[in-house]
């Protein structure tokens, strides 16, 4: 049964608003509006926690709005102040453009660009802002501001009361959106821009400015912060988020990330990432207060937001790749492939030339491997059954292991019993 909420009933209901100005619900249930979000380029991809963003617009488009999204190639020249406590390193106008070039197909996964109604765009606003001279731009935009106005934006007051503070390129960055989002309402009627929590000050300045250069009424929608049941910030673990860039994060490691997210999360993050409706939430709800042992819900959170990300074939490759770590068939897997999906266990680097010739006796390369105390400890083992080179059971206690048996010449994947894998790398 399909949802018949309103798009604020539902934005509501999965938890996406967290702050709206004034007459937006009114405006959003009267007219079919166009509306926008802004994407930094700071990175060549973007990552998870954009995905609050991106299923905004989504929902937005699938409520009958016109949704844009902004690729910053004009702001990406500045840098953001909004969450940091330092000045960004600028990039050069090469790799800013790389950069949203590749964020520009990254959203292409996820907006319809060709329904009749209510088609999605992707502007960048590098069209308008390299292009606009320093005194029209004071002129026409800094006139409407005042210093204190400026001051008082939590992004710039938090810079203020830090030792290294805030240059006056980062500080003139909400003018820079600001005038974004009147471009945007001159040109295509845009009258509701969304962002994050940490954009609200960025949001208000373009809303003021629309209002003092144009007597117009635009409006403002923004995202919570999303924090993990324990309080840690949404995405962040050793490394960083992971990005929507297979080469930066595989799918393999995009599907993990999600299927081993914690049972008291599973549920919000299924509303917020995803376009389940609400029945089907609410028996994964029950499902994971009878059975939470069987993890149902976050295999289906996996899955959904994988195919949604990389595909059918992306879900499929992981879901392979899942299968190896209990026992299923390595054979197909390029040694690049292995070393991501085992990049968690023991590790031992050993010189190829002892694997060539007669090889390494199997007793001998598991104790090296940590798999076993002594050689003697590693023959019971293998006469016991419970050995396995490259997920196939090594049935001879006294064997060898040459070159020929690693995969792409470079790793080899044992394991001990049904979980405990040891990788070794030839150099």
């Amino acid at each position: 049964m399909k949802s018949r909420m309103n798009i604020i009933e539902e934005l509501r209901w999965r938890g996406s608003i967290y702050d709206i100005t004034p007459d937006a619900e009114a405006l959003l249930e009267r007219e079919k509006i166009p509306v926008y979000v802004g994407f930094d380029p700071t990175a060549r991809s973007l990552h998870v926690g954009n995905m609050v963003p991106i299923m905004g617009l989504v929902r937005m488009q699938r409520h009958g709005h016109s949704p844009i999204a902004i690729a910053g190639a004009g702001t990406g020249m500045i840098g953001d102040p909004s969450g940091r406590d330092d000045e960004r390193q600028l990039l050069s106008v090469e790799q800013i453009d790389e950069n949203v070039e590749n964020i520009r197909l990254q959203l292409a996964h996820f907006l319809d660009f060709d329904t009749k109604t209510n088609p999605a765009r992707i502007i960048n606003n590098a069209d308008w802002l390299r292009k606009v001279g320093l005194t029209d731009f004071l002129r026409d935009v800094g006139k409407h501001f005042t210093v204190n106005y400026m001051l008082s934006k939590e992004s710039v007051a938090a810079r203020m009361d830090r030792e290294q503070g805030i240059s006056y390129t980062e500080f003139s960055y909400m003018l820079l959106q600001a005038y974004d989002y009147l471009v945007l309402y001159d040109e295509y009627g845009c009258k509701l821009q969304m962002g994050g929590s940490d954009q609200w000050g960025n949001i208000l300045a373009g809303v003021d400015l629309i209002r003092r250069a144009r007597g117009g009424q635009a409006h403002a929608m923004a995202y919570p912060l999303i924090t993990t049941a324990s309080g840690q910030k949404f995405g962040k673990s050793v490394g960083g988020a992971p990005t929507l860039d297979p080469e930066e994060t595989s799918p393999y490691r995009f599907y993990q990330f999600w299927i081993n997210v914690d049972d008291a999360d599973v549920i919000p993050y299924m509303k917020l990432f995803t376009l389940l409706e609400p029945d089907e939430i609410a028996g994964h709800e029950e499902t994971l207060a009878s059975e939470p042992q069987k993890r149902e819900a976050q295999r289906t959170l996996a899955l959904t937001v994988t195919e949604m990300v990389h595909g059918p074939n992306g879900v499929a490759a992981a879901q392979k790749a899942t299968a190896v770590l209990f026992g299923g068939e390595i054979e197909g897997f390029s040694a690049a492939e292995l070393l991501d999906i085992f990049a968690d266990v023991p590790s031992t680097r050993m010189q190829r030339a002892e694997f060539q010739s007669e090889g390494m006796p199997v007793a001998q390369l598991l104790t090296l491997a940590g798999a076993a105390t002594s050689n003697g400890e590693a023959r019971r083992l293998i006469e016991g059954g419970g050995v396995y080179l490259n997920n196939q059971r090594i049935t001879e206690a006294r064997g060898r292991v040459g070159i020929d048996q690693a995969i792409d010449g470079e790793v080899i994947v044992l394991r001990r019993g049904a979980r405990n894998y040891y990788m070794v790398r030839l150099v």
